[in-house]
This record gives C-alpha cells, structure tokens and sequence, in this order.
C-alpha cells in the first residue's frame, strides 16, 4: 500500500482502536502529533512505535518543533530558542549566528530521530517584517541573505541529523498582517515584488530542500486561488521556475485560511492536490477527517509517492542514552547555552541613567 495524501493527528497520547483504522485508510499517509500527544519521552518512543507499525510502508510521522513559542515536546527535550534569536547572534557575528543555527538544526532534529519521529516542519524562512504576529520571532530575520545563510545552516544540521527539512510558508507569511490560522491573508504585491520572499527557497532548493509547505496566502496580482491551492504557484513556480523536486504540503486545511477559500473540506483538498500538493495536514478536525475518508477519490501518482517515502528519517539514528552520551549532543547543548543565555547586568555606582 502507498502513501496516502492526507496527515491527521490523534486525539490522545495513545493510538485508539478507531484511530488505527483511520491509519490504515489508504488515503492517510502521516500523523501529526501536538503537546496533547505527548507525556515523555518514553511514551514518545511508544506512540510513534504504534503509529510506524499500523501499516506498511510505514506512516510519516511529523511534528511543529522550531523552537520558541512552537515547540511541541517540552520537558525531556532542549529548550530551543526561536528563530529570531539566531537571528540576533547573526546580526552580532555572521560566523556565530550560522554556527548556532546548525547546531540547532541538529540538535532538534537529533532527539526527535531518537524516538522515531521523522521530520519537524521546519524552518520557517518567512521574512521578519514586522507586521504578521502569527510569524514575529519563528523568522530568522528581514534580509532574505540572512535567512538564507541560517535556513541552510540549519537544514544541513537536521540532514546531518537523520531528518529532511520542510521549508515554510511558501512562498511567504511575513508581508501581511492578517494570520491565515483564521482568515485569508491578501498580498498585493505582483510577483517581481516577491523576490526576496522567493529567495532563500530558491537557494535552499539548489542544495536539495527535501519539503516545501505553502501557504493560505492569497496573492491576487499572480493568481485568483490562494497559493496553497494554486496550480500557478506550486506547478509553475515552485516546480517549473525554481525547480523543486521534493514534497510539497498545503498548510494544515482546517485552518480558516483554506476555508475562506473553499468551504467544502473535500473541495479545498480536491484543489489542493489538483494544484501539486503531495500531502495535506488536516488538524483538530475529526469530522473533517472523516468526510474527507468517505468523499475524496484520489489515486496517488506514483512519483508522489516516491518522493512522500523519501521524508522518512534516516534509519540507524541513536537513541536518547546514546544521543545524550555522545559528544556532538554535549557540544551542542554547550553552545546553545553560551549563546542564549541572558547577558549579565552591570551596576554603574555612579547612578547614571
């Protein structure tokens, strides 16, 4: 049995009788887990154990694990900071920032391979622009040179890690105000405008991004559907222009985003995959799930499902006593302590302002 195009979630911390059914649907071929999902990291190693051996080829299993305010396992796992605090030790020294940024890469990437778990949608390579408070601290910064050093940097360390990188939200989140979780975001920049939004993916592209994520963004200049469900920007942009070969996600559908768009879950999936999306989260929505099991018809191309089995994490990754014995997790842990921790504050007993 192939993958299938859609990824749900779990309710709980365990996988239920009727949710193994859901799993070995034909059109399911991943899970996305959430912090309901998770108790330690025992029970990590367990879940994803259960989910893996639902079917065969095994189901992806994926997480939102950028660090910040969107890091899904907490206790038990390195705190990691956001984006743009990389962001900050770049702007104090290019060569520290892109170090960290690596590091950092790789150690999420590292402990989430250690109990099975096969990618984190990450990085976010969205521009800091300041406007959109969905995205604030996830972007690394508002140069497109900037974000392209530390997106690669960070995608060589998860790489390094066992795990493939998904690039988002193409192709960008940052130039609007309105968050896409619950309506449609317009952009009305024509696509020359776009360039520096454009660029780190086209750099990440040439040195083998595995994942693209595109976004409930509707850019009216370039074309009348939102990006995520445009054969405009996936097909022709993404694929025909910058020349990607990798997995291509919607967002999640639920979102309002996709619904503004399309009101009918079925539709907005039909588009969707119409359009070039491989695989399509549908989160915290069980009726949608469900409607989408009894009414999508959907038969996988082949080449998508050849490129959906390559997201799996790389086999042989250590697991946690090993990870957290060996010298590459010590060093990481190190530098990400030295660079992130809050400067010391010095008195002046002179009492000047």
């Amino acid at each position: 049995m192939s993958l299938g195009p859609l990824m749900i979630d779990l309710a709980g911390t365990g996988v239920a009788a009727d949710e193994l059914e859901l799993l070995r649907h034909p059109l399911v071929g991943g899970v996305i887990l959430f912090a309901r999902n998770y108790v330690d990291p025992p029970q990590l190693s367990a879940l994803v154990e259960a989910v893996h051996a639902a079917r065969s080829p095994p189901l992806i299993v994926a997480v939102d694990q950028e660090g910040g305010r969107v890091q899904r396992f907490r206790d038990g796992f390195s705190r990691l900071p956001p984006a743009r605090r990389i962001g900050h030790e770049y702007d104090l020294d290019p060569r520290v920032g892109v170090a960290l940024a690596r590091s950092v890469g790789w150690l999420m990437a590292a402990e989430l391979r250690a109990h099975g778990v096969d990618i984190s949608f990450a990085p976010c390579v969205d521009l800091d622009l300041g406007v959109n408070e969905a995205i604030g601290d996830r972007a690394f910064h508002a140069d497109p040179e900037a974000v392209t050093q530390l997106a690669g940097a960070y995608m060589h360390g998860m790489r390094e890690a066992g795990m493939a990188a998904t690039a988002k939200h193409f192709p960008g989140h940052g130039a609007v105000v309105a968050d896409s979780h619950f309506t449609l975001p317009v952009d009305r920049r024509p696509l020359p405008d776009l360039t520096p939004d454009l660029t780190p993916y086209r750099r990440l592209i040439a040195n083998r991004l595995a994942a693209v994520m595109v976004a409930h963004v509707l850019f009216p200049d370039v074309d009348s559907t939102p990006a995520s469900l445009s054969n405009r920007w996936i097909r022709d942009v993404l694929r025909g222009e910058l020349g990607f070969q990798g997995v291509v996600f919607a967002d999640d559908l639920s979102m309002g985003g996709a619904a503004a768009a399309y009101g009918n879950i079925v539709a907005r999936a039909r588009q969707a995959l119409s359009a070039g999306c491989d695989m399509l989260p549908v989160c915290n929505n069980r009726a949608s799930v469900l409607e989408l099991l009894s009414g999508l018809d959907h038969e996988p191309e082949p080449a998508s499902s050849l490129r959906l089995v390559r997201l799996h994490g790389r086999a042989g990754a250590a697991l946690r006593p090993a990870l957290e014995a060996s010298a590459d997790w010590q060093r990481a842990r190190e530098l990400l302590a030295r660079v992130t921790a809050a400067p010391s504050l010095t008195l002046d007993p002179g009492g000047s302002a």
